[in-house]
């Protein structure tokens, strides 16, 4: 005999819960029972448990003779059973199979240590598994009718063996057993329909972020693209400020062209040091290279002897390479000086 479980058996509402949540999962943790009995399945056991409150729902997984696993719903714990005046409390776990409720759950005992199963026993074999005769195979008292027509469930001990049933309580609680079994079907038949719709919407906000994606990075080139020209904008401003006050300050000087022979070489002023031996450079290296050419013609036609048109080449070459030199030397220090125009004006620009 098992003692009574020491520990309260679980709140009601808290099985409520449980039952609800393993019977909505979906996915591959779902239990492989059909949509439309799992409200009936969850019925079936609240109405168990109301009977035998030592019985607890859990799920667990449970395999097959050809070695199938597979996660069931079970109602493990103990129900009570008088022989002789005196009541046992007897282990059992009561399956229920992935056909259920078209086929009857499958009952184990599970005895403890100190419990031995009598062989042969008429209605549970060595292994524990629970078979009812046919004069047991009676609907238990209280529990819901299902579709297979007789649950192989133990009676709960009766007070009275002349209690019966009410019909006007059995065909109330069948009309309501059908009620539920509609209502059941109405909020799948809702669930999918707005499922589909849910897929719907997913797909149109995908599509709404992906132009919302586009749109930004169209935006993002566009104020690049301004702040591009608004420098370029700055740049132009600036040259327009140069020539401007060059032209101020060389207006003037247009007036006295006719009345004055002007001097080509003073018609032209360098406005620096770096300016005025840049264009000194510039004009050694053409007037060099001037006279290498003529004399490639002298020694073409033969004026000059040719060890005398090898040493001035020489002589020129070297000459042409410092001038050359130089202008790279004050051409960086010129790139240098404009650079630092360009930011003190642009700084003056932007405050």
């Amino acid at each position: 005999m098992v003692p009574p479980p020491s520990t309260p058996p679980p709140n009601p509402q808290q099985i409520q819960q449980f039952l609800s949540s393993v019977l909505s999962q979906r996915g591959p943790s779902a239990l492989p029972y059909t949509e439309d009995t799992k409200w009936l399945i969850r019925q079936h056991l609240l109405t168990l448990i109301s009977h035998y409150p030592s019985l607890e729902p859990k799920t667990a997984t449970f395999t097959h003779n050809d070695g199938r696993s597979v996660n069931l719903l079970q109602a493990d714990g103990t129900i009570p059973m008088p022989f002789q005046g005196v009541t046992y409390n007897i282990p059992i776990i009561i399956w229920l199979m992935e056909s259920y409720p078209r086929h009857p759950p499958v009952v184990y005992v599970n005895p403890t240590r100190d419990m031995i199963i009598k062989r042969p026993h008429p209605c549970v074999t060595p292994s524990g598994y629970g078979q009812p005769p046919p004069r047991l195979a009676s609907t238990a008292a209280g529990y819901p009718p299902s579709p297979y027509g007789r649950v192989q469930l133990p009676q709960p001990p009766q007070h009275s063996t002349s209690q019966t049933e009410d019909a006007a309580e059995v065909y109330q609680r069948n009309a309501v057993n059908k009620l539920v079994e509609m209502v059941h079907g109405d909020i799948i038949g809702m669930r999918k329909a707005r499922e589909v719709e849910m897929e719907g919407l997913f797909s149109a906000q995908a599509v709404l972020r992906r132009r919302e994606e586009e749109i930004n990075k169209g935006l993002k080139e566009m104020q690049d693209e301004k702040e591009g020209l608004e420098q370029q904008l700055q740049i132009v401003l600036m040259n327009s400020d140069v020539l401007d006050g060059w032209i101020r300050d060389n207006e003037g000087k247009t007036k006295n062209l006719g009345k004055h022979n002007v001097d080509v070489d003073e018609a032209f002023h360098c406005v620096d040091v770096l300016s005025k031996q840049m264009l000194d450079c510039t004009a050694a290296d053409l007037a060099i290279e001037d006279v290498v050419y003529s004399l490639d013609k002298a020694v073409q036609e033969g004026a000059v002897p040719f060890d005398q048109y090898l040493r001035n080449v020489r002589l020129l070459s070297r000459e042409q390479f410092f001038h050359r030199a130089t202008a790279a030397k004050v051409r960086a220090a010129q790139m240098q000086a404009q650079v630092a125009s360009m930011s003190a004006r642009l700084h003056h620009y932007m405050t």
